[in-house]
Order: C-alpha cells, then structure tokens, then sequence
C-alpha cells in the first residue's frame, strides 16, 4: 500500500483531514501556506475551515465581508462598489448616487433609471409631458422643458408632409410654403429625390433639370439636345432657332460664328468667308 503522505511537508495524512489540489494532497497547514487567499479585510489568511467571499478576484472571510462605512454585513445582500471600497446599498445611495430630477428622491444602486444630459431620473419618473406615461427605453423628443414620446410629440408639434401626410420628425423640405419628408420631396416626371438638388417647378410642379429641359426646353439646331439656362448653359438665338454656343459654328467649314458675322443659306449658316465663296 502506497504511503498517504503531504506532497510538501510528506507527514503522514492517515487519519487526519486533507485537501487535493489538481490530484495533489496537502496536509491543511501546507496547504494553508501555500495556496490560502489572503482577507482583504483582516490580511490573515482565509483557512481551509473558513468561507472564502469573492469579488472581482479579491476575496474575504465571511465575517469581514462588510460595507466599509457602516460595518454592516454584506453577506448575501446587494452592495455596491465605489474605488476599492464595498459599501452597502443604503450607504452608496446616500453619499454617491444620484437624485431622480422629477421625485427628487435617491436612485438606488440596481434600479432602473433613465439618463439624459446629465440629468437622471427612477424609470417610473421618467414620463411623457403630454399622456404622463412612462417613456422608457422608447424614443423620445425633448421640447422646451419637457420630453415627449413620438406619438404624442406628432400629434401637438410635427408638420405632415403634404405628400405622405405622415408626422415630418427630423428635417424636412418646405416648397411654395408646404413641408414635405425629403425622401417625399421628388421629380414628378422620373420620381428621384429633389432635396439638395437644383430643381425647377412649371405650373407649380417640381422638375429635376433633367426631365424639365427633355419636357419643355427648346432644342439646339446643331445637336438637337435640349437647351436649358438652369444649369448656366449660353445659347445663341436666330429668327426663332437656337443653338448651343459651341454648337453655333459654320455649316461648311465648322468655324466658331459666336461674336462673328455671318450669312444665312436656305436652313444653313456660314461664315462669312464660306458665304461669299457660294
């Protein structure tokens, strides 16, 4: 029979109480020495025979598990942690926690509570100004001095978009004095997005420059391409034609007519030199 020893001091262990560690037996006194967590409280060591209490990798015996304050015991009660100090929840409340802006009263550590802009508030205190339900963890609108849930702050403050007729929240566009959502905001001919765009409007309607100039401008005699001044384009006006300025040059020889003389031929135009030569 293999003899029952202490892996460190090797007394024997028949008969009296041991500890395996990681299938090593140790006699207690060893292995209080050696592997014995020291009280963050009293600094002894906690025994074999002790309850060992745990937080964050510190550790106490249990009678010196208490709030560093008042010296009341933390066994099994809630508590809180401020530094390196453990403090009961009465405690903590009292010289750390915040006050609830509606009731005034402290906000206990580990209950629910509301924070915004420095300002902290019970969850149950945290109310819409205008239904006086709790807000929650629900969006809301601060207004003046009060906060609002969506549906109510659409009903007493949003503009509709005259589009969608839906609450206008965030942003927003006004045309010829109407709001409108900016994704509601759109070309009436190919339906894209206006806002942040130079548009035009005809008979009160909205047009992107594209669709307004293949709509209603007039077309350059020389590339047939719409002629548009909204977007800074120069043209050239003749006996109820127009042309682009680059477009604006000689049938014949294709020199540039902008700023020049020049002569009519039937539907052509040319250059002066070109035109004597005919």
């Amino acid at each position: 029979m293999a003899h029952l020893g202490c892996h460190y001091c090797k007394d024997s262990l028949l008969g009296k109480k041991y500890i395996m560690k990681e299938d090593t037996q140790y006699c207690t006194k060893c292995y209080e020495n050696l592997f014995a967590n020291c009280c963050e409280g009293c600094s002894s060591p906690i025994g074999c025979n002790a309850k060992d209490l745990s937080y964050k990798d510190r550790h106490w015996h249990e009678q010196c598990f208490k709030c560093a304050i008042c010296d009341r015991s933390l066994v099994e009660k809630a508590f809180a942690a401020k530094d390196d100090l453990l403090l009961c929840t009465e405690c903590y409340a009292n010289d750390y926690s915040s006050k609830c802006t509606t009731c005034k009263k402290t906000i206990m550590p580990g209950s629910r509570k509301m924070e915004y802009k420095g300002n902290s508030w019970h969850e149950t205190c945290f109310l819409c100004h205008r239904c006086q339900q709790p807000i929650g963890t629900k969006s809301f609108i601060p207004k003046d001095t009060g906060y609002f849930c969506v549906p109510c702050f659409e009903k007493q403050f949003a503009y509709q978009c005259c589009a969608c007729k839906k609450a206008i929240t965030t942003g927003g566009v006004t045309y010829q004095d109407k709001p409108w959502h900016r994704e509601c905001f759109l070309c009436i001919g190919c339906r894209k997005q206006l806002s942040g765009q130079r548009f035009t409007s005809r008979e009160n309607y909205p047009y992107c420059l594209e669709c307004f100039s293949n709509l209603y401008a007039k077309k350059c005699v020389g590339c047939t391409k719409p002629i548009t001044s909204l977007a800074g384009a120069k043209y050239i006006s003749f006996e109820e034609r127009q042309w682009h300025s680059e477009c604006f040059m000689c049938a014949q020889c294709s020199v540039s007519l902008v700023g020049r003389g020049f002569l009519t031929q039937r539907d052509n135009i040319l250059c002066t030199d070109c035109g004597r030569e005919k």
